[in-house]
């Protein structure tokens, strides 16, 4: 069996994140969770009032040798605002910002060389965090696998399927 390898992404609601990533060539899995904040084992309550210092994010599991990190790293950038300081779109605090929570000094020098290629493409000046990453704390179930199982939900619909359709759009080789 293949090698796996781990990434975790901050890009605001981890519903979004996890509906991006989850059909790609390569990826073995993704759970919706929390990460970078102070508190041991946070429920989702506590990390929507800001107060845990955690962020929503996905941890992705993936075979390196279909996907590379450098292409997740570029499918994160193209699928969240990385300008934006503690929010995406309407989600605003310092739980929906955009980081790239690191596992090695590789993964942290190729998310410094994406926030560079990123560059290019957005207007702004890209405010994304590079963290070494602590301790991944997986969210409740009801969070696992959210828009599969909830894509009629109004929230879904308006932000989650238009992201979606633009991954699947720019990304269509990567899909499985």
């Amino acid at each position: 069996m293949a090698e796996t390898e781990r990434a975790i992404f901050a890009g605001g609601c981890f519903w979004c994140t996890e509906a991006v990533f989850k059909p790609l060539k390569g990826v073995k899995s993704v759970v919706s969770g929390y990460i970078g904040g102070e508190t041991g084992n946070p429920s989702y309550r506590e990390v929507c009032s800001g107060t845990t210092g955690h962020a929503e994010a996905v941890e992705i599991v993936f075979d390196p040798e279909v996907v590379g990190y450098d292409v997740l790293l570029d499918v994160f950038f193209a699928t969240h605002d990385p300008t934006q300081l503690n929010r995406q779109g309407n989600d605003v605090g310092t739980q929906y910002r955009s980081g790239v929570f690191t596992l090695s000094e590789e993964q942290a020098v190729a998310a410094r060389a994406a926030i560079e290629r990123a560059g290019e493409t957005w207007a702004g000046d890209i405010v994304t965090e590079v963290t070494p990453a602590g301790v991944f704390h997986p969210g409740e179930d009801y969070h696992q696998d959210y828009f599969a199982n909830n894509s009629y939900q109004p929230y879904c619909q308006a932000v989650i399927a238009p992201k979606i359709a633009k991954a699947r759009e720019k990304y269509a080789r990567l899909l499985a």
